[in-house]
């Protein structure tokens, strides 16, 4: 018995409106690139290799000489919590290096790295409301 697989490619599904990024409310880029991500992730071939690090700034630089924090603004990083993503490049593991005691390093790959505004995205809360209890039904 033969089964065929349907496959659909990131653009297919936006111009079928199968999925449309109005109904989701994401501008169309980010939206594509969700897909393409999840097309990807999604295949079946070997663990893809780590090719960029992504650098969240753990503890402030406030009381650190002036050459700290320079380092930390060519990084990218400008309050605490905030993670950049940068390819692995001598310059930035020596960027890294110079400010190691304040940041958190990972070696991620290329399909784990995402903009600002797909950062912000992800940290949205969902849209609307649940109900959590009601006096009507008794407490869950």
């Amino acid at each position: 018995m033969s089964s065929t697989h349907k496959t659909f490619s990131p653009s297919h599904c936006t111009s079928t409106g199968m999925f449309s990024p109005v109904r989701f409310g994401l501008s169309r880029s980010i939206f594509q690139r969700a897909l393409a991500r999840f097309y990807t992730a999604s295949s079946v071939h070997g663990p893809e290799p780590n090719t960029h690090f992504k650098v969240t700034l753990r503890r402030s630089a406030i009381a650190l000489g002036e050459r700290k924090k320079e380092t930390l603004t060519a990084l990218g990083l400008h309050r605490r919590m905030q993670t950049v993503y940068h390819e692995h490049t001598p310059e930035a593991a020596g960027k890294i290096l110079k400010v190691k005691e304040l940041v958190e390093v990972e070696n991620v790959p290329a399909s784990a790295v995402r903009t600002q505004s797909e950062q912000r995205w992800e940290r949205r809360a969902p849209r609307g409301y649940s109900i959590g209890g009601s006096r009507l039904r008794g407490f869950p």
